[in-house]
């Protein structure tokens, strides 16, 4: 009898601590431990199927967690598709017909809602699967907190003017990323994202043709796959040397002048960002550290909690 009261009183204090989490703005790591314990799991193993099926996903799920949190917050907002009353955050510049991972998030929703109807948000579950992409991919792991309620709507122009370009100097980035919260260090930390994943040929053109901070062969090797006229979807790794593992190599690469972007260039040009690059490419840890540290932070950029928002069905839709 004894076992079972305790069993209970646990049971009671953590939806207490969830039910905290979504009346405050504290989210907590083991919001879902009753009211959903197989969340976690399910969200895990979709991930890993995907990353092992489509290596370039785990950079895709991770992205789409930043392009969430950047626009009014962690609420996946960036899932919504139009509707007669808003424009989704889909058709955004830095979105359109580059995001992509919506089919792995909609599985994982119908898994979990199968499990325990109406208990977890798209917006946790972008948060949880970019971690798991993260680890898959060699990475650091860290507690995501949970406890965050979906938007009902979507800002295209919000979408426009808070994501950071890739054709930004290094200035523009420091003052986006601080705009969000974060200092020089965290953002070149979560930079550091760009040791996997893809980019577009539209995106690095003007930098492979046009600038001269950029190693030679390397430049050669991009303008083959990326002429100056056409093929702007034709698609480069961002870390040209490990691009399915998530490692130091994207600093090692700028520090050789093989950032893919502009915007990655500009952290080893010369600038106050030189040294963390540096740093990062000799401490692994470190840097893995940092940037689980800034991914949390991320992840509390502005959740709905209480009665805002709602837990959609259907991530791409409002209920």
């Amino acid at each position: 009898m004894a076992f079972h009261s305790r069993g209970h009183m646990f049971s009671f204090s953590t939806i207490f601590l969830c039910m905290f989490s979504m009346a405050s703005s504290q989210l907590t790591s083991n919001c879902y431990e009753s009211t959903c314990p197989q969340a976690l799991s399910i969200i895990r193993t979709v991930v890993i199927g995907a990353v092992a099926k489509d290596h370039r996903m785990g950079a895709s799920l991770l992205r789409l967690h930043f392009h969430d949190c950047f626009v009014n917050g962690c609420d996946a907002s960036v899932l919504l598709d139009n509707t007669s009353t808003f424009t989704g955050e889909k058709s955004a510049g830095a979105n359109v017909n580059s995001l992509r991972g919506f089919e792995v998030i909609d599985d994982i929703k119908t898994k979990v809602e199968a499990a325990c109807p109406g208990v977890v948000s798209c917006a946790d579950i972008l948060a949880i699967a970019a971690r798991d992409s993260v680890v898959a991919l060699g990475g650091p792991s860290w507690n995501v907190g949970l406890g965050r309620r979906d938007s009902t709507t979507a800002s295209k122009d919000s979408a426009t003017t808070d994501i950071p370009s890739p054709l930004m100097d290094l200035s523009a980035l420091i003052s986006s990323f601080s705009k969000k919260g974060f200092n020089t260090k965290e953002m070149v930390a979560l930079s550091g994202a760009h040791t996997t994943g893809q980019a577009r040929c539209q995106l690095f053109r003007g930098r492979v043709y046009n600038e001269s901070s950029i190693e030679s062969n390397f430049a050669a090797s991009l303008k083959s796959n990326c002429p100056s006229t056409g093929g702007d979807s034709n698609l480069s790794p961002l870390d040209v040397t490990t691009s399915v593992l998530f490692d130091t190599a994207y600093f090692k690469n700028l520090i050789n002048k093989k950032g893919l972007l502009h915007s990655d260039q500009q952290l080893f040009s010369g600038g106050s960002t030189d040294s963390q690059v540096t740093a990062y490419s000799n401490d692994p840890s470190a840097f893995y550290a940092d940037f689980a540290s800034a991914m949390v932070k991320m992840g509390n950029l502005s959740p709905l909690t209480g009665k805002s928002g709602q837990i959609r069905t259907n991530c791409r839709k409002v209920n």
